[in-house]
């Protein structure tokens, strides 16, 4: 009886997922603004946690040198980059045509299979 209705559910989500439409044009550029904000809103997450891992260190030491014992040294690390803020630019779309996509290939000045060699065919161009 599980079983049945294991496969009954299965089933009917593999048909509920065919059944899907494609995402339109606009529906595709809302999901790469997104997309975009989610990278950049993970810069922004990474650039706080190096402010205040750079706020903790600096309290550290502080709190050392207040005890008046010797600190260690830090390692160096890489600065704080703030990512300012999100500005979306929609990627330039290029028609096909524009792209060399279908380009014609160059003519062959002979047959692929031919014994002439260069030198011989430059004799016939003079």
């Amino acid at each position: 009886m599980k079983l049945l209705a294991a496969f009954s559910l299965t089933l009917l989500a593999a048909t509920a997922h065919a059944a899907l439409p494609q995402p339109t044009a606009a529906e595709q550029a809302k999901a790469a603004e997104a997309k975009a904000r989610a990278a950049w809103s993970a810069k922004v997450a990474a650039y706080q946690l190096c402010e205040a891992q750079d706020r903790v260190a600096a309290q550290y030491l502080s709190r050392v040198q207040a005890a008046g014992k010797a600190p260690v040294q830090p390692l160096p690390t890489a600065a704080c980059v703030d990512p300012g803020p999100f500005v979306y630019a929609p990627p330039s779309v290029q028609p096909r045509e524009g792209s060399g996509a279908h380009s014609p290939a160059e003519p062959a000045a002979a047959p692929p299979s031919s014994s002439q060699t260069e030198a011989e065919g430059d004799k016939s161009s003079k």
